[in-house]
């Protein structure tokens, strides 16, 4: 999970850098220039937004997964448990 982020991480730092220097280095006003920023800066933060919600949700369901698995090894290890206790029971003179 930490090298899938950090990758995450740079992938959008590099967009955001890539985008905001053909802005800056474009031949139009600063008015323009402005403005292009301002709508890149909004689509970079969706874009973020976005990846970050793919990153939660990619958590929550490992997450599930692994409680899900959790639950079936205590489950089996109850049971196991009290079929040891009733074969002990079973075999020790009353």
């Amino acid at each position: 999970m930490k090298a899938d982020s950090r990758a995450l991480l740079g992938f959008l730092a590099g967009a955001a850098v890539g985008a905001l220097a053909g802005i800056l280095f474009a031949p139009d006003s600063g008015t323009e220039t402005r403005k292009k920023i301002s709508k890149k800066t909004g689509e970079v933060g969706d874009q973020l937004k976005q990846k970050f919600n793919e990153f939660v949700d990619g958590v929550k369901e490992k997450y599930a997964g692994v409680k899900d698995q959790a639950e079936d090894v205590a489950e089996k290890g109850i049971s196991k448990f009290n079929s040891l206790k009733n074969e002990t029971r079973n075999t020790l003179p009353s």
